[in-house]
C-alpha cells in the first residue's frame, strides 16, 4: 500500500512494496519521492509497525485474522491502561503531558499544544523507532508556514481507525492511525505532490459501478493519503474496493476467503466493449499471503473505444466468465471477486487506462453515470440495484 519503497522491475512482473504498516502493492513505473524531499527542510516520519494492522487492497501483508484482533484488543486495553498511568505521573510530576489525546483535538495539539503528549500516547513500537527529539524536530519544520489542516480521510477498518489531514495549500498532510483506545499505532507526515491536468481529465466513456449493493472505498481520490495509487501515473486513479459490515471486512476466521464478505460477489461490466485481455488460472490467496509473481491476479482487460481500457483485477480463480475477442454490454457479468495475484484479502483493484498494459499505459480519471457519490478513501457507496 504505501510508504517505505522497495522496487521490482520486469515487464509484467511488477511488485511495489510501501510499508505502511507493513503493505505490499501492485505497482509498476514507480518514481521515488527522494528529490521532493528533499526539497523539504523537514524529514519524512514514515513507520513500519509490527502491530500496525491494515487490511486489504493490493496487497497487505498484515491482514488482522480474528485471532489477532482479540489479541490487539487485550493488548490495547494494556497500553491503555498503561498509557493513562503515565499521564496521571506526568501530570503529577508537573510536566507538559497532561491530557489524553484523541483524533479530535490531535491536529490542535501538535500546532499548539504539548508533543510529549501525543509521543506519550505512541506505541512501543512507535517509540522504538522514533525518539521524542526527532518526533519533535521533524515536526516543527513540517509545521512551518502551515496555518490550519482539514480532515480529509476518517476511515475505520479491524479495529484500528485513520484519520488524515492536509494543510491550507493542499501540500502537507499528516496520516495518523489510532486504536479504540486512542493508542497512536502509526504517523505519517509527507508532502502532497498534485496532478492537476491529470485530475481534470475524464474519460470520454460513462462507466457504471461493475458491483451490486453496498460497498466500501479502501482506497480511491485524487492524493496519496486517500488513495495510494495517486503517485504512480500506470495507477493513479485506481480503486480499492471492500466490503465491510460494522466496520469489518470478514467475520468468523481470517484466514478463510469465504469468511470475507467481499468474496465471491458477481462483477459486471462497467461499460460497453470488447475483450482483450482476461486470466482465469491464478490461485485465490490465503487472506495474508500475496502472490507478487502475479500483481494483478485473474484480471478481464476491456476495450471501451476513444483508448479507454478497463481493467478489473484480484478476479476469482476460475470465475472468469469472458473469453478474448467476446462482446460485452454495460452489466453483463465478467466474473467474482476474488483475491488472486497481489492481494491481501478479497477486494476490487478497478482502473480505466489509456492502453491495455497495465504497467504500461497511465491511468485515466474515470467519469462515472452516478456522479452523486464520491468515490473516495472511508466512503460507503452504493453499487448497481440488487
Amino acid at each position: 500500500m504505501r510508504w517505505r519503497m522497495n522496487r521490482q522491475h520486469e515487464r509484467n512482473e511488477i511488485e511495489e512494496q510501501r510499508s505502511n504498516c507493513g503493505e505490499n502493492t501492485l505497482e509498476s513505473d514507480y518514481e521515488a519521492p527522494e528529490k521532493l524531499h528533499r526539497r523539504k527542510g523537514w524529514r519524512l516520519i514514515a513507520i513500519t509497525l509490527g502491530a500496525c494492522v491494515m487490511l486489504s487492497a493490493c496487497g497487505n501483508s498484515n491482514s488482522i485474522t480474528s485471532d489477532q484482533a482479540e489479541q490487539q484488543s487485550k493488548e490495547q486495553t494494556t497500553n491503555t491502561n498503561e498509557a493513562s498511568e503515565s499521564t496521571r505521573q506526568a501530570g503529577n510530576s508537573g510536566t507538559e503531558v497532561s491530557a489524553i489525546i484523541t483524533p479530535d483535538n490531535f491536529i490542535d495539539t501538535l500546532m499548539n499544544g504539548s508533543k510529549d503528549a501525543i509521543y506519550s500516547q505512541m506505541s512501543p513500537e512507535l517509540k522504538e523507532a522514533l525518539t521524542l527529539e526527532q518526533f519533535k524536530t521533524s515536526a516543527d519544520q513540517f509545521l512551518e508556514g502551515v496555518t490550519s489542516f482539514d480532515l480529509v480521510v476518517d476511515a475505520k477498518v479491524n479495529d484500528l481507525t485513520e484519520f488524515a489531514w492536509k494543510d491550507q495549500t493542499g501540500t502537507k498532510g499528516i496520516q495518523a492511525y489510532f486504536t479504540e483506545a486512542n493508542q497512536i499505532e502509526g504517523l505519517l507526515i509527507q508532502p502532497l505532490e498534485l496532478h492537476k491536468d491529470t485530475d481534470q481529465t475524464f474519460t470520454k466513456t460513462e462507466f457504471q459501478f461493475p458491483m451490486k449493493g453496498e460497498w466500501y472505498v479502501f482506497w480511491g481520490g485524487n492524493d496519496v493519503m486517500s488513495n495510494y495509487h495517486y503517485e504512480h501515473k500506470t495507477q493513479r486513479y485506481a480503486l480499492d474496493i471492500i466490503r465491510t459490515k460494522e466496520a469489518f471486512s470478514y467475520n468468523g476466521d481470517g484466514k478463510v476467503n469465504e469468511n470475507y464478505y467481499a468474496f465471491g460477489e458477481p462483477l459486471y461490466a462497467a461499460a460497453d466493449g470488447t475483450v482483450v485481455e482476461i486470466k482465469n488460472d491464478i490461485p485465490d490467496n490465503i487472506p495474508g499471503v500475496m502472490n507478487p509473481e502475479e500483481p494483478a491476479g485473474n484480471n478481464v482487460v476491456i476495450d471501451h473505444g476513444n483508448g479507454e481500457y478497463s481493467v478489473t483485477g484480484h478476479i476469482k480463480e476460475g470465475s472468469v466468465a469472458v473469453k478474448k475477442g467476446d462482446k460485452v454490454m454495460q452489466g453483463d457479468l465478467i466474473g467474482e471477486l476474488g483475491n488472486s495475484g497481489n492481494s491481501s484479502e478479497a477486494h476490487l483493484h478497478f482502473q480505466v487506462s489509456d492502453g491495455p498494459d497495465l504497467f504500461t499505459s497511465r491511468s485515466v480519471n474515470i467519469r462515472w453515470a452516478d456522479q452523486s457519490q464520491q468515490l473516495t478513501r472511508g466512503n460507503t457507496i452504493q453499487g448497481l440495484p440488487e
